[in-house]
């Protein structure tokens, strides 16, 4: 955000187009470079279970650009699902044992993920006037201990609909592909 005008970087406008994109390019370069063992494997559960279950608890409770979510993940952090996305493609850039997948990963969550977390929270600065309060009380990405209480704290629960709505079982439905072909690579790399 340029604070002269208020306005979006170009950055900001771009990064938030090709987040997407971009990680679907990474993805390819992850297989190819992968080369995990069982071992890496397992351990990236660690991260990657973790990372799917708040993504999807996340998601049942963000009603987007209608109501500012205040409760449930969002007590704990203002970006649960940029988290869970994070503890994700961290625990797979475990499981790939590249030292160069990991170091692409960080530089590509500070190129593109920080800009599109600047960009979405000044989109919800001018959308809801509680999230300046919200904001001093909650963490931008990494979580309190204990939840921040809000004066809407009631007005939150989560819902099966919106998960549904949202469609986040289809991160479910990712991981499963990534560690099946993670699984195969294993296989044909040890023939």
């Amino acid at each position: 955000m340029n604070p002269a005008t208020g306005k979006k970087t170009t950055w900001q406008r771009i990064a938030r187009r090709i987040r997407v994109p971009l990680g679907f390019v990474f993805a390819a370069l992850f297989l190819w470079r992968a080369n995990p063992t069982r071992t890496t494997l397992l351990w990236s559960l660690l991260l990657v279970f973790p990372g799917l279950w708040l993504r999807a608890y996340a998601s049942g409770y963000v009603k987007k650009n209608s109501e500012l979510a205040v409760t449930g993940p969002y007590a704990y952090t203002r970006n649960p699902l940029y988290l869970g996305s994070m503890l994700m493609a961290f625990g797979f850039a475990a499981a790939s044992r590249r030292w160069e997948i990991l170091v692409i990963l960080a530089a590509l969550f500070f190129a593109i993920y920080l800009p599109t977390i600047f960009s979405e929270e000044e989109f919800l600065r001018g959308a809801f006037p509680g999230f300046a309060e919200y904001a001093a009380r909650v963490p931008r990405l990494f979580p309190r201990l204990t939840p921040a209480r809000s004066p809407h704290s009631e007005s939150g629960a989560f819902s099966s609909a919106l998960y549904l709505r949202h469609r986040e079982y289809n991160a479910l439905m990712g991981v499963a592909a990534l560690y099946a072909a993670l699984a195969l690579r294993m296989f044909f790399a040890a023939r």
